[in-house]
């Protein structure tokens, strides 16, 4: 006698509630992400921590994808994952760390990672893609933006701090655009041989610059290491590239103008973080910058 429950009697989640976590995880843990980096570099040296946060969540994605059958990447796919994951990761998450231990804050960081979508469309070019008018104005209003940011206290205050920032924004935009044209491995392991190798690099690069960790991190250290491997990497990632498979791309890289936010406001309540006049007026800005650049695509979907 079949014992099994009736399938009309198995509870089923709404279908709404799925996506509904993951725009959670992409708006509200990626926009915590700066807050913790900034908590974390008051107990690791910044370049240390980036690189062991990459390199424990890429071996942790790698044994899970294994464990699940996954093949191998080819020699070619390693080379193209590699290179993508210093863009990405190595120089831009880097960067962030670098530019906050270096005095920038949680929300400005935020804020300047926010230019993404203009840097993207800019580097769009030399692959031919040709943009609308309605992106060219974002373009336009994004340096407005730009240039409202670096006139604040924050970043004037913090001149190499800004220049990182900035760098790393380019490069996250730069290799995202490249990466549309490699060879990259299938899935998430292009995401695993991405998130070690630039471990690997953050850590070469931590040493060679005499990073040493003076003494062992107390243990809001340790917490915000282990924030940024699992929330940071590993589900908010993961929520990233389910959206991309469920909705439009528009929707799916709507963080871009959210994250500021929702950084701005923790930074406020939970670390003491003011922002003046100019880098609120920068703030909207840049965010209505973002969403110009994101109303074609709304409109060719």
């Amino acid at each position: 006698m079949d014992t099994s429950p009736s399938p009309c009697l198995v509870p089923r989640l709404p279908t709404w509630l799925p996506l509904l976590a993951a725009f959670f995880a992409l708006y509200v843990v990626w926009g915590s992400t700066y807050l913790v980096i900034r908590i974390g570099v008051a107990h690791w040296p910044p370049l240390l921590m980036a690189g062991l946060r990459f390199l424990i969540a890429g071996s942790l994605l790698l044994g899970w994808l294994r464990l699940r059958g996954a093949p191998w990447p080819t020699a070619h796919e390693t080379a193209a994952a590699a290179v993508i994951g210093i863009l990405l990761l190595g120089v831009g998450n880097g960067g962030v760390t670098l530019a906050e231990h270096w005095g920038v804050t949680s929300g400005i960081a935020a804020l300047s990672i926010a230019t993404v979508p203009l840097f993207t469309l800019l580097f769009g070019l030399l692959w031919g893609q040709r943009n609308t008018l309605l992106e060219w104005a974002g373009i336009a209003l994004g340096l407005v933006g730009i240039a409202l940011l670096n006139l604040g206290d924050t970043m004037s205050a913090t001149p190499l701090g800004a220049a990182v920032i900035l760098l790393a924004a380019a490069a996250w935009a730069f290799g995202s655009i490249w990466s549309r044209y490699l060879p990259l491995p299938r899935g998430a392991m292009a995401s695993a041989v991405e998130m070690l190798v630039a471990g690997a690099v953050l850590l070469g690069a931590s040493y060679l610059s005499g990073e040493r960790l003076q003494h062992w991190p107390a243990l809001g250290g340790w917490l915000a290491l282990g924030y940024l491997v699992v929330f940071g990497s590993l589900i908010a990632f993961s929520a990233y590239l389910y959206l991309l498979g469920r909705v439009r791309p528009a929707a799916a890289t709507s963080y871009a103008y959210v994250n500021p936010v929702v950084a701005v406001l923790l930074g406020t309540l939970f670390a003491g973080e003011r922002i003046g006049p100019a880098e609120m007026l920068a703030m909207l800005v840049i965010v209505g910058a973002v969403v110009l650049i994101g109303l074609p695509q709304w409109r060719r979907r």
